[in-house]
């Protein structure tokens, strides 16, 4: 049995699912934070790279330590019901409602709209959303060739036009940094971690995980450590090219303030950095190189998504899912970016920390013998705390006040919970109730009950 693959081998799964990560809000949300955090830029992209990295990676080796077959069946430890709800809502915000349409969004308003008439705006979003999501139904009707086409053609593209650029920014920076702005003057930090939720990667990487863990199957390696050594090499290579590039973005986002100012979103700070350095060749450089970023990650996502629902609704072919997929997702993204990015935060308010509880969950579920009962108790806690959180970023970004019956659960909270202003309130009570749980179940000792009520729900020892 085959336990360690060529070095070379890797390299090529670890680019591949980095280009499957970086797209869109890769690009826009390092540059924001840099332009924001200012002088205290380090802090602020310490919490980013927390979110934006190391919660990715966590995914993914979540996934592999589980021993599951997939998202849906690692849910489902909580219950079969909360598995295909949890699983179906996030493959749907990192599918056709949010994620995906904001790649040819972000794509053509960074890339194209530039070199485009004011008044053709619309039209132009239109043919550039339909060429796009053609090119992306092409690539993923070939989800075999998913390593060749995305890992070995187009992710090397991006990282090199990305050096390119990142190269010169360090050398000739555009400016010094000036005085952070908003939360990121007394919370840069929790201001980063939490604007790493917007790059929806760590939602991402529970499903990306899968397809890493098929393809070092697909090399050879079957045995479950083997696939975990694996999958940590391959998913160190990705979150390093991460890591360097979301640093890279955030510097040119602080240094360019001076030159240019605050801009609304982190477009402006791209277009305006290629234009310094490279003049008119810059915008045709930034063109191609959120198009190629946007592309895989629309091309991952639309495959990841047919493949789910095509075992959930098996009378429809993988083929008709994706055509269903890449329409829909051309439909959602002629909205326009500024509707996508409004109604995506209060659902990654609510779904991020379930997720992330989740990942915490799968690796700590040998400390309290799998027992569902510390799957379930966790989550409830969660979601309950989560809800909240992404009712009152609804309220936020509608500028409208709190509901009349949200204001006691609130008031409650913010008095009882640590970090709840900062929309962490969530983290310490599940914390808690996994640590009594543990400890309570570990006291009691194993029973023969739970050995078999974990045969039967397919949680298997470790």
């Amino acid at each position: 049995m085959k336990e360690q693959l060529p070095f070379s081998k890797y390299i090529a799964i670890g680019v591949m699912l980095f280009a499957l990560f970086f797209g869109a809000g890769n690009l826009i949300f390092p540059a924001q934070l840099g332009q924001n955090a200012g002088t205290n830029l380090w802090p602020a992209v310490l919490g980013f790279l927390i979110t934006g990295v190391s919660l990715p990676l966590l995914g993914i080796l979540a996934m592999g330590y589980s021993g599951s077959r997939n998202l849906q069946e690692l849910a489902s430890r909580v219950s079969p019901t909360y598995g295909v709800f949890f699983t179906c809502l996030l493959y749907l915000t990192i599918g056709p409602f949010f994620a995906s349409p904001r790649t040819s969004t972000v794509a053509y308003e960074v890339g194209i709209a530039p070199i485009v008439s004011d008044n053709f705006q619309q039209g132009g979003l239109l043919i550039f959303s339909f060429l796009f999501f053609a090119a992306t139904l092409w690539f993923s009707l070939n989800p075999a060739k998913i390593i060749d086409n995305v890992g070995k053609l187009l992710a090397p593209g991006i990282i090199i036009l990305l050096a390119v650029l990142l190269l010169l920014v360090i050398i000739k920076p555009m400016g010094v940094m000036q005085a952070p702005v908003g939360d990121y003057t007394d919370g840069a930090f929790v201001t980063g971690f939490l604007d790493g939720y917007n790059t929806m990667d760590a939602l991402a990487s529970l499903v990306f995980g899968i397809i890493v863990i098929n393809s070092v199957r697909s090399l050879g390696i079957t045995s479950k450590g083997g696939i975990l050594r694996a999958t940590v090499k391959s998913g160190l290579v990705a979150i390093t090219l991460l890591g360097v590039i979301y640093v890279g973005i955030a510097y040119m986002g602080a240094t360019g303030t001076e030159a240019f100012g605050f801009f609304d979103n982190g477009g402006p700070v791209l277009s305006n950095a290629t234009s310094y350095y490279f003049g008119a060749f810059g915008m045709v450089m930034l063109a191609i190189l959120i198009t190629l970023a946007c592309l895989t990650t629309a091309i991952g996502l639309t495959t990841a998504c047919a493949e789910y629902f095509q075992t959930l609704f098996p009378r429809f072919s993988y083929k008709s899912w994706v055509i269903f997929f890449a329409v829909l997702t051309f439909a959602f993204a002629n909205f326009g970016l500024t509707n996508i990015i409004t109604f995506s935060v209060p659902v990654l308010m609510f779904l991020y920390p379930l997720a992330i509880v989740l990942m915490i969950l799968a690796f700590l579920s040998p400390l309290f013998r799998h027992k569902r009962i510390v799957y379930v108790l966790t989550t409830i806690v969660t979601f309950l705390i989560s809800i909240f959180d992404g009712l009152k970023a609804l309220c936020k970004s509608l500028e409208i006040d709190y509901f009349g019956w949200m204001t006691p659960f609130i008031t409650f909270y913010e008095n009882v919970l640590p970090m709840y202003d900062k929309g962490l309130g969530w983290l310490l009570p599940a914390l808690i109730i996994i640590l009594i749980t543990a400890i309570v179940i570990r006291i009691i000792g194993p029973s023969k009950a739970g050995a078999q009520n974990k045969v039967k729900h397919g949680v298997h020892q470790y």
